[in-house]
Order: C-alpha cells, then sequence, then structure tokens
C-alpha cells in the first residue's frame, strides 16, 4: 500500500493546530540564522524552537492573524486592518524572552528595531512562513505565498515582510518583492532584509 500523497492546497490553520503549525515552522526554522542566534545552544535549541512557535501561533497569530496550512507548511499573515496587533503583546512578548532565556532583551530590542522599517501606508504582513525540511521543494511555501499574495492583491494593497535568510532573498523576488535595507541585528546579530511587494493586478483585470 503506497503512502499518501502530501497535499500541498492551502487550509485555514486554527488553535486546533496549534501542534502541527508550531512543529513545521519550528523545523523550517532550524538552520534560520536569526533563531539559531536566538537560541544558541544546539542542545536545546529544537526545545526551544517549539515552544517559541507553540507560544506565538497559540498567543498572537492564531487570534490576530490570517494564519494557513497544508501538510507539510505553516504562513501567518496580519491583515491591515489589525496592524496595531502586527507585534506581540506585552504578555505575550515576556512569555517569548522567557523562551530565550539569556537572549531575550536583545529579541525585544530586535522586534523595536524591525518594526521600524515597516511601511506606514496599509499593506498586509507576512509574518512568518515556513516549510517542513522533509517536503522543500513539492511546493508548500509557494502555495502559501500565492494564496496570501492574492489576498493582497484582491485589495489593491502591498506586501511587507523581513527575510532573515539570505537565500530566501531570491524567492521573495521571484514572488515580486524588493529589498528595501538591510538591518543588522542587535547584539552583533545577523542581518535581516524588509522587503515589500507592490499589489498586482487581479488576473483577468
Amino acid at each position: 500500500m503506497g503512502r499518501m500523497p502530501i497535499s500541498n492546497t492551502p487550509k485555514r490553520a486554527t488553535l486546533d493546530d496549534a501542534r502541527t503549525v508550531s512543529r513545521t515552522l519550528a523545523g523550517a526554522f532550524a538552520d534560520d540564522p536569526m533563531m539559531r542566534w536566538f537560541l544558541p545552544d544546539e542542545t536545546t535549541r529544537e526545545v526551544g524552537l517549539g515552544r517559541y512557535f507553540t507560544t506565538i501561533f497559540t498567543r498572537h497569530y492564531a487570534r490576530h492573524g490570517v494564519c494557513e496550512r497544508t501538510d507539510a507548511a505553516a504562513a501567518c499573515w496580519v491583515a491591515p486592518e489589525a496592524q496595531a496587533n502586527a507585534l506581540p503583546d506585552a504578555e505575550t512578548l515576556q512569555e517569548l524572552v522567557d523562551v530565550l532565556g539569556e537572549r531575550g532583551p536583545l529579541f525585544r530590542e530586535a522586534l523595536q528595531g524591525a518594526a521600524e522599517h515597516a511601511p506606514t501606508e496599509p499593506h498586509w504582513y507576512l509574518a512568518v512562513v515556513g516549510a517542513d525540511p522533509v517536503a522543500r521543494g513539492q511546493g508548500h511555501g509557494s502555495a502559501l505565498l500565492r494564496s496570501g499574495l492574492a489576498r493582497a492583491d484582491a485589495a489593491g494593497l502591498p506586501v511587507y515582510l523581513e527575510s532573515s535568510k539570505e537565500s530566501n532573498i531570491p524567492v521573495y523576488e521571484h514572488f515580486g518583492f524588493t529589498v528595501l535595507a538591510e538591518a543588522e541585528l542587535p547584539g552583533g546579530g545577523p542581518k535581516l532584509w524588509p522587503m515589500r511587494r507592490a499589489p498586482r493586478p487581479a488576473a483577468g483585470a
């Protein structure tokens, strides 16, 4: 009996999907320079990533964002009308700081610094997107990107994100994003690349 195919069709992610989403994103960001900087201990990084993504998904993005998943990827967006909630509230932020331990204060500074690059115009914010490493190249992340970008295009709005991995920049550029700046995380951390994508006319428009 053959294995069931892994679907890359986007579907809404809810709090009931917390375990799947957090596990997927933890795997996706295991080699991410930013998360490796915030969780430098290799012996505890996997657990730390799981706690980090469980916290930020259940306490923040599942409540204030638009989250979607496939069988092997997840993405969370913040709508323009919810930009006041683009950053975690004080209680959630403190939980994340606690998860990151001694690097927690630097994380707090990084969030504040990254926010300075965010557009003031109405926009969709792609907060996080990632695919399980075992399913990379199967179109999961691309399917989620297309789904979110279609919403932004339908509303005639730009999209903003911060790439924490330089090798992902060409992928985002393929989808129409351009680099706005190159920022360095506090405390000698790795770089971050704020990117913007202008709205495109809907197909057939």
